[in-house]
C-alpha cells in the first residue's frame, strides 16, 4: 500500500470527462465511497486514467493491482495481489470470514456456496483499511486476470456507498460489470490526436535533441497521423516514436499503420495470441480482404481449410462483427494492427490466398493489389497488371493511387517507373490527398531526368501549390513546364495555362495575365476539339477583360459558356465544366454560369475528384450571390469549405472563409463574418484573393454602421484600376458598395474610377441587374435632390430582374427612399421604403430592414409600437438623433449620418432635451441605456 502525493500531472488529451468523473469519485470518498469502471480499447488511456487517479488520490492510501493474462487460471491471483499490503488487517474480521479469505488468497479456492462470505470479508478488510484514512483500491484490465477477481471486486463495487473507500476498475469495450457507473473511451479527435503527437514530439526532442527532430512538424503529416492512429492516444504515440526527422517534415512517406513491436501492436498480439489458430487465419484474411464481400472470404478461408465460423472468438473478443453482409472491424485500427501484427511470411501467404478467389472481370484490381503486396522484387508483367487496371480509377483513385505505386515499384525500367509515378500522383491528387501527390512527385525526381516528364511533374506541382501551398511561387513554376510540355501535348500545356492564369488571379498580379494570354494564343489551332477550345477562349476572354477590352473579351467567353453546354464524352470534365463556368461569370450570363457550375459539381462528386470540387463549388457560390440567393450561396461555401480542408486544399478553403464571411456581413451578421475572418488567419499575403474577400466583409460591416470613410478606404484599397494590380474583380463585384460608401463623402475619385471600370464591363454584357446596379451607383453619385439623381433610380427600378436579385432591387429601394427623404419628399419616399422594408423582411435581412424602418421613421411614419418609452415621445427623426447621441455621436457626425445640417441637429436636439425633461448628453445617455437595462429597447 502506498499513500499517494502531490506531483506534477501529465496532461491527457480527450480525456477531460473522464478526469472529471475520476475527481469527481476521489473528492466523495469524504463522505461515501464510489466505484467507476473505465472501458476502452487497447491503447486508448485505460492505465493513464488509472495513472491520473493515483496522482490525484492526496492523502489517501492507495492499493494497486492489474489483471495479467498469465495468471487468469489462477483462481483469486489479482485479489491476493491487490490486498496483500492490508492483510494484517484481517485481523479485525469476523473468524469463519478471515479463515476463508487466507485459504482463498492461499490457492485453496472457495467453494460455490461461500462466495458471498468471502465477498463480504473482502469488503470489511478493505473498510478496516480505510479506517484510519480513505482508500483508494484500483485494479487495471480486470478482465485479463483470473474471473473469481473480477466477480468479488465488483461485489465490494457495489457496496461502498457509507465507506471511505473508492474503487475505480478498467476493462477491454466488451467487458460488462453490471451494476457499476462506467465510462467508454471514445477515439480521440484530430485537433486532439495532434496534441498528443506535438506532446510526444517535445518529450521527444528534449531526449534527443532539435538537431535530430524538427521543431514544429508539418501540419500535413500531424493530419495524416491523426488519422492513421484512429485517434488512439498510444497508436500515436507509438507512430511519434518511429518517425524520421524527415517525416515530421512531410518530406517522406508515412507508416501505413503503428508499429507491430510497439505498445499496442504488442497488446493486440496478446490478444490475437489467446484465439485458435484457425480464428487467425481467417481473421488475418478479413484484415486484408478490405472489400470485405462476403463470398471473397468465404472461398479464401475455404482454401485455407478453414471456415469463416471460426471468426465466432473473434467476435466475442470484440475484434470483428460477423454480418449477413459481411465482416466489419468496429475500429479501423483494429484491421491494420492484426495485418501489422501477423509475420511477413504469413501476411503474403494471406495476400495469394485471396488473389487466388478474386477471378471474377471486376476483381481485377484487387487481385493484382494482393499479388503485389506478396511480391518481392521486380515483376514487369505484374506492374503491366497493375497499370492496366488502374486506368481511370475504377476503385477510387486513392486505390488506383497505390496500384500504381506498387507498379512502379515493381517496374524494371526507370522510364516506366517515372510514367506510373507521375500518374500515381496524379490519381493522388484527384482523390484529394496532396500531401502523397508531393511525395510521389519527389520519388520522382529521383527516377528520371527527362525535361517532358519533370515539365508534366511539374504542372501538377504548380496545381498544388495553387490549391494548397504558397500560390505566389506557382506561377513561374507553371508558365514554364506549360512551355516544357507544349510540343508534346497541348491540351496539358493549355491546361496549365488556365492554372498559371488562377495563380496570378489569385494573388491579385492581374497585369501578369497578358503573358498567360500570350502564351496560349500561340497554342491555340482553328481546329481545336471542344475541350482545348474551351480553355483557349477562357483564356483570351479573361486577358481581354483584365484589359478593359470588352469588345473582344465578351465573344470569347460566350463561345466558352455555348461549348462548356456542348461537351460530351471525354471533354466532359470538371476542369472544363469549371472553365466554361467561370467565362459564364465573366460575361455575366449567371444562370448559365450557375448551371455549368453546378454540372461540374455533379461530375466531380460522381467521379470522386475531390482536387476540382472546391473550386466548382467557388464558382457556383458566386453565380449564387449574382443570382441573389444568398442563403444557396452561403450553403455552397460552407460544403466547398468542408471540402476544402478535408483535402488539404487551404487556399480554396480560404475563398470559401471570405466569401462567407462577406455573404455574413451582407445579412448584418457581424459575429459570424468576424469569425470567418479570423479562420483566414494571417496566412493570405496581402493583395490575395481571400484578403481581399476579407476586406470587403469588413467594409460592408463599417457601411451598416455608418463608418463610409472606413468603407471606402477598405474597397477603394482592393485594386489599383488601369494597371492591374491587385484584385481587380473581387473589386468590381464591390463596387455598388464603394460608391454606396463614397456618396456620404465629399472627395470619391477612386469609386468614380471603380464606377467607370464597372461602367465599361455591365455596358458589355446583356445582365439587367449589372446595368440596374451601375444606374444606382451613377444615382448615388449625383447631386442630392437632382432631377439626375431621380432619373437613374428610376431607371435602376426598372432594370432589376423581377426572377432574380430581389436583395439588390430592396437595396434600390431603399436607396432612393433615402434620397427622396433627404430632398423633402417624405410622402415619396415612404412608398419605396415600405417596399424595401418588406422584401428585407421577407428575405430574413434584419439589419437593413431596421434601416428602412428608420427611414420611414425619419420619414414621419410610426411603424409598429416601439417599446422604448422615449419613442412615444420623439418623432422618427427625433428617436434616431438621440439615440446616436447616446452612443456618443458629435452633432457633426450625426449630421453627416443622416445627411442634415448641424443647426437642424441642434434644433431636433434641444426638443429632445425638453420633450424627455433631460439637460444634457449624459443624462440622454444614461436614460437611454437604463430603459435598455431593464428590457424596453427599441425596434428601430
Amino acid at each position: 500500500m502506498v499513500t499517494a502525493s502531490r506531483v506534477q500531472l501529465t496532461v491527457l488529451r480527450g480525456r477531460d470527462d473522464e478526469c472529471r468523473a475520476v475527481r469527481s469519485l476521489l473528492d466523495g470518498m469524504t463522505n461515501a465511497g464510489g466505484a467507476l469502471l473505465v472501458r476502452g480499447e487497447p491503447g486508448s488511456g485505460r492505465t493513464a486514467l488509472v495513472g491520473y487517479a493515483h496522482r490525484h488520490a492526496e492523502g489517501c492510501a492507495v492499493l494497486v493491482g492489474s489483471g495479467l493474462a498469465e495468471e487468469a487460471a489462477l483462481p483469486y491471483a489479482g485479489l491476493q495481489r491487490l490486498v496483500d499490503p492490508v492483510l494484517d488487517r484481517a485481523a479485525a474480521l469476523p473468524t469463519d470470514q478471515r479463515q476463508l479469505l487466507r485459504r482463498a488468497l492461499a490457492g485453496e479456492g472457495c467453494p460455490a456456496d461461500r462466495q458471498l462470505t468471502l465477498s463480504m470479508a473482502v469488503l470489511g478488510l478493505l473498510a478496516a483499511a480505510a479506517r484510519d484514512r480513505p482508500l483508494l483500491a484500483t485494479m487495471d484490465d480486470i478482465d485479463r486476470g483470473d474471473p473469481q477477481t473480477a466477480q468479488v471486486l465488483a461485489f465490494v463495487a457495489r457496496r461502498l456507498r457509507h465507506l471511505p473507500l473508492a474503487v475505480l476498475l478498467t476493462a477491454d469495450v466488451t467487458a460488462n460489470l453490471d451494476g457499476i457507473p462506467a465510462h467508454r473511451l471514445r477515439p480521440l479527435t484530430e485537433p486532439e490526436s495532434t496534441a498528443v503527437l506535438t506532446d510526444r514530439l517535445d518529450r521527444l526532442i528534449e531526449r534527443e535533441g532539435v538537431e535530430r527532430l524538427p521543431d514544429r512538424p508539418a501540419a500535413s503529416a500531424l493530419t495524416a497521423l491523426a488519422t492513421i492512429g484512429g485517434g488512439n492516444p498510444q497508436a500515436l504515440v507509438d507512430l511519434a516514436d518511429m518517425l524520421t526527422a524527415g517525416q515530421w517534415r512531410g518530406e517522406e512517406s508515412l507508416p501505413v499503420a503503428p508499429p507491430a513491436d510497439g505498445a499496442l501492436g504488442r497488446a493486440y498480439r496478446a490478444r490475437l495470441d489467446r484465439l485458435p489458430p484457425e480464428t487467425r487465419r481467417v481473421l488475418l484474411l478479413a484484415a486484408l480482404d478490405e472489400d470485405g464481400e462476403p463470398g471473397t472470404l468465404i472461398r479464401a478461408a475455404a482454401a485455407a481449410g478453414a471456415e469463416v465460423e471460426a471468426l465466432a472468438p473473434a467476435e466475442v473478443a470484440g475484434l470483428v462483427r460477423v454480418e449477413q453482409r459481411g465482416v466489419t472491424f468496429p475500429q479501423p485500427l483494429v484491421r491494420a494492427m492484426i495485418a501489422a501484427s501477423a509475420p511477413l511470411a504469413v501476411r503474403r501467404a494471406a495476400h495469394r490466398l485471396l488473389a487466388e478467389v478474386l477471378v471474377a472481370d471486376g476483381q481485377r484490381l484487387r487481385r493484382a493489389m494482393h499479388l503485389a503486396a506478396a511480391t518481392a522484387g521486380a515483376d514487369p508483367v505484374l506492374a503491366a497488371e497493375l497499370e492496366q487496371a488502374a486506368v481511370g480509377g475504377p476503385d477510387g483513385w486513392a486505390a488506383a493511387s497505390v496500384a500504381l505505386r506498387w507498379s512502379a515499384e515493381l517496374s524494371d525500367h526507370p522510364t516506366l517507373a517515372a510514367a506510373r509515378l507521375l500518374t500515381a500522383a496524379r490519381y493522388a491528387w484527384a482523390g484529394g490527398q496532396p500531401d502523397e501527390a508531393r511525395l510521389l512527385l519527389d520519388r520522382l525526381r529521383a527516377v528520371t531526368a527527362d525535361p517532358v516528364v519533370r515539365g508534366r511533374a511539374d504542372l501538377l506541382r504548380g496545381e498544388l501549390e495553387l490549391r494548397c501551398g504558397t500560390a505566389s511561387s506557382a506561377s513561374v513554376m507553371l508558365l514554364a513546364s506549360a512551355a516544357a510540355v507544349a510540343s508534346t501535348d497541348r491540351a496539358l500545356a493549355l491546361a496549365g495555362l488556365v492554372r498559371a492564369g488562377e495563380v496570378v488571379c489569385f494573388t491579385g498580379d492581374q497585369h501578369r495575365y497578358a503573358e498567360v494570354g500570350r502564351r496560349a494564343s500561340a497554342l491555340r489551332r482553328p481546329d481545336d476539339p471542344p475541350a482545348l477550345e474551351v480553355m483557349g477562349c477562357l483564356i483570351a476572354g479573361v486577358a481581354a477583360t483584365l484589359r478593359g477590352d470588352h469588345e473582344r473579351a465578351g465573344p470569347a467567353l460566350r463561345r466558352a459558356v455555348v461549348l462548356g453546354g456542348r461537351l460530351t464524352g471525354w471533354a466532359l470534365t470538371p476542369t472544363a465544366l469549371s472553365c466554361a463556368a467561370a467565362a459564364g461569370l465573366l460575361v455575366a450570363v449567371d444562370g448559365a454560369a450557375h448551371r455549368l457550375a453546378e454540372r461540374a459539381v455533379e461530375l466531380a462528386r460522381e467521379r470522386g475528384e475531390l482536387s476540382m470540387l472546391s473550386r466548382a463549388l467557388e464558382l457556383r457560390a458566386v453565380a449564387e450571390y449574382w443570382l441573389g440567393r444568398h442563403e444557396a450561396a452561403a450553403e455552397t461555401s460552407r460544403d466547398g469549405l468542408r471540402v476544402a480542408r478535408a483535402t488539404g486544399q487551404v487556399n480554396c478553403a480560404n475563398v470559401h472563409l471570405g466569401m462567407l464571411a462577406v455573404l455574413a456581413a451582407i445579412r448584418g451578421d457581424r459575429d459570424t463574418s468576424l469569425r470567418r475572418i479570423r479562420e483566414i488567419g494571417e496566412s493570405p499575403t496581402p493583395g490575395s484573393r481571400p484578403h481581399a474577400f476579407a476586406a470587403w466583409a469588413l467594409a460592408v460591416l463599417d457601411l451598416v454602421d455608418g463608418r463610409h470613410a472606413e468603407a471606402a478606404d477598405r474597397l477603394a484599397s482592393l485594386a489599383r484600376i488601369g494597371t492591374g494590380r491587385g484584385q481587380v474583380l473581387v473589386q468590381v463585384m464591390a463596387t455598388p458598395y464603394l460608391v454606396e460608401a463614397a456618396a456620404h463623402l465629399a472627395h470619391r475619385p477612386a469609386a468614380t474610377a471603380a464606377l467607370a471600370a464597372f461602367d465599361r464591363w455591365a455596358s458589355s454584357t446583356a445582365s439587367p441587374l449589372r446595368r440596374a446596379l451601375s444606374a444606382r451607383c451613377h444615382a448615388l453619385l449625383a447631386p442630392r435632390g437632382g432631377a439626375e439623381a431621380e432619373r437613374d433610380f428610376q431607371a435602376a427600378l426598372r432594370l432589376h430582374p423581377t426572377e432574380a436579385g430581389t436583395f439588390e432591387r430592396a437595396r434600390t429601394e431603399l436607396l432612393f427612399g433615402q434620397e427622396l427623404r433627404r430632398s423633402r419628399r417624405p410622402r415619396d419616399a415612404r412608398t419605396h421604403l415600405h417596399q424595401a422594408r418588406e422584401m428585407f423582411s421577407l428575405l430574413g435581412v434584419e439589419c437593413w430592414a431596421e434601416q428602412a424602418t428608420t427611414e420611414l421613421r425619419a420619414a414621419g411614419e410610426s411603424i409598429g409600437p416601439p417599446d422604448l418609452p422615449a419613442a412615444r415621445l420623439l418623432t422618427g427623426q427625433q428617436l434616431r438623433i438621440a439615440e446616436l447621441v447616446a452612443e456618443g455621436a458629435t452633432n457633426r457626425e450625426i449630421a453627416a449620418r443622416m445627411f442634415l445640417s448641424t443647426r437642424t441637429v441642434d434644433h431636433h436636439l434641444r426638443n429632445v432635451f425638453h420633450r424627455l425633461g433631460i439637460r444634457s448628453r449624459t443624462e440622454l445617455a444614461r436614460a437611454f441605456t437604463a430603459e435598455r437595462h431593464v428590457g424596453l429597447a427599441s425596434d428601430r
